[in-house]
């Protein structure tokens, strides 16, 4: 099942379209770390924020200023 993407930064529906493409398939963190390394130049993870004990934000630079922020539990 494709992970569902919120657009909170006002992209156009074909860029949406075209990163739910890109990352939809993404279950794990290896899955978003496979990705990043598979990019010229490397998408690292930035930023692990702990929200709670449980529940970590996952921040990976898209293109300035955009983030991918993944919501891991």
């Amino acid at each position: 099942m494709p992970i569902p993407i919120t657009n909170r930064a006002q992209l156009s529906e074909a860029q949406v379209a075209k990163l739910a493409a890109e990352v939809g398939g993404q279950g794990t963190l290896h899955d978003i770390l496979d990705w990043g390394f598979a990019h010229k130049p490397v998408r690292r993870v930035e930023e692990i924020v702990t929200q709670d004990e449980y529940t970590h934000d996952v921040l990976v630079p898209l293109d300035t200023p955009l983030y991918l922020a993944y919501d891991v539990s």
